[in-house]
Formats: C-alpha cells, structure tokens, sequence
C-alpha cells in the first residue's frame, strides 16, 4: 500500500515540497498511500475546489465540509480513478456531487436547476473592473471582497457556480460545461445574467479583484490536509513517514 519517496528524502526524513511534481506523478504517488503527494494534491486544489462548492452553498462551512468529504471520498478509491479525464476535473465532479447532495438536504423541496434561460438578448454586459471604472474613494481592500461576496451569494447557485469558476478560476465556458455536464450555451447564458445581476450592485464600487473572493489558503488549506491525512491514515489508506 505504501512506497518510500526515493531520492527525495532529506536527512531527516522529510519529504520535501512536491510543488513541482506533474499531477499524474502525484496521483501515482498518492494510490501508493504516500502522505506527501496527498498533500501536494490538496493543497494544488483547494482555491478551486472550495469556489466550486461555495458556488453551490450558502456558507463557507457548508462549502469546506463538502470539499473535505469529497477529498476522503477520492482518495478513498483511487483504484476507480481511470485516467479517461483529469484528476482536476474528476476531483471537481465529486465536490459538485458532494455540494449537490448537502444542498439537497437542506432544502429538500427545492429543485436546484429549475432556471428558465429564456429571459436574454445578444447585448454584451460589460462588467464592472473591465472598464475603466474606478473604486469608490475610501472603499478598503476587505470592504471591496465582502461586499462582492455578499452580492455573489444574493445569486442562485446555478448562476454563481459557473460565475466563480469562469470569473475566478479562468475556466472557459467549454471547460465548464465539461466540469459540470451542462451545454456550453447554457453556461454563456447562466453567465450573462450573472453578470447583469451583479452590475446592478457593483458597479459603482468595483474595479476587479475577483482573485479575492472566497480565498481558501494559508492556515485554513494546510487544516484540510491535515483533517484528510488523518482520516485517510485512520482509514488505513496511507501511512504516515513516521510509521513506515
């Protein structure tokens, strides 16, 4: 089940940073029980795993416990992990799952896409920070981000996942069409009147910044790793250096 990192061990013992290290190196690594590379992969995908659940779920607890659950779930079967698609997009798809089901439990009378697609025309919607629009005098860096996330989550799911990953992430609409299942027309509609939604609120206040919004780093990305590893390791998935 589990493989020393050849090579890579410093004198102590430790295994180095694996930031370098190709995602199918580190899944490869990973299905061999090393803790390292389980790591690398959390920490390599928790800005846009926690964005595409915050895009589903009404708080950010909400949001961490459904990428935590589907952290454990993957990496608890690997072996299913055929290689047909990325690991990204297949570790995308279980938090989706993940976030859907947490939706469905809290509002189980709610239908989650239930959204007529009818009400837009061709005209572009120019988006506040594309411009030239300047932020208001005064107006803080904070104030900016949570303001902007309280009119992101004024939006319906189906209108703000696909906003987050294309306005936040840089996904394309055709990568998030992949990602979630959806018609690539679908995604450029649901994001136009995300937009136009939004432009009411904003813009007189904002100039960019997206890359601020719903940020999953620092001291809350390093407690996903460890809350993961500790139940992968209880889980007899991987095994600590310490142990082998």
């Amino acid at each position: 089940m589990t493989h020393r990192l050849r090579g890579l061990e410093s004198p102590e013992g430790l295994v180095p940073a694996l930031a370098g290290e190709a995602e199918s190196e580190l899944v490869a690594r990973a299905r061999h029980g090393d803790e390292a590379a389980v790591r690398e992969l959390v920490r390599r995908f928790n800005p846009r795993l926690f964005r595409v659940a915050r895009g589903l779920l009404d708080s950010d607890a909400a949001a961490e416990e459904a990428v935590q659950e589907a952290y454990v779930a993957a990496f608890t079967r690997l072996d299913t992990f055929r290689g047909t698609a990325r690991f990204s997009t297949w570790l995308t798809r279980i938090v989706i799952n993940q976030a859907r089901m947490q939706w469905r439990r809290r509002r189980p009378l709610e239908e989650y896409d239930t959204v007529d697609e009818g009400d837009t025309d061709d005209t572009v919607v120019v988006f506040p920070g594309i411009g030239p629009e300047a932020l208001e005098a005064g107006l803080g860096r904070r104030e900016f981000r949570a303001l902007l996330e309280e009119a992101l989550d004024e939006l319906a799911p189906e209108f703000r996942l696909p906003f987050l990953m294309h306005e936040v992430e840089g996904m394309g609409v055709f990568a998030i069409a992949r990602d979630l299942g959806i018609n690539p027309a679908t995604i450029k509609t649901r994001l136009f009147r995300a937009r136009r939604k939004l432009r009411a609120r904003l813009e007189a206040k904002m100039k960019g910044g997206f890359g601020e919004v719903f940020p999953f780093d620092g001291a809350r990305c390093a407690g996903m790793a460890g809350r993961v590893v500790e139940r992968l390791v209880a889980a007899g998935q991987i095994t600590p250096p310490d142990r082998r």
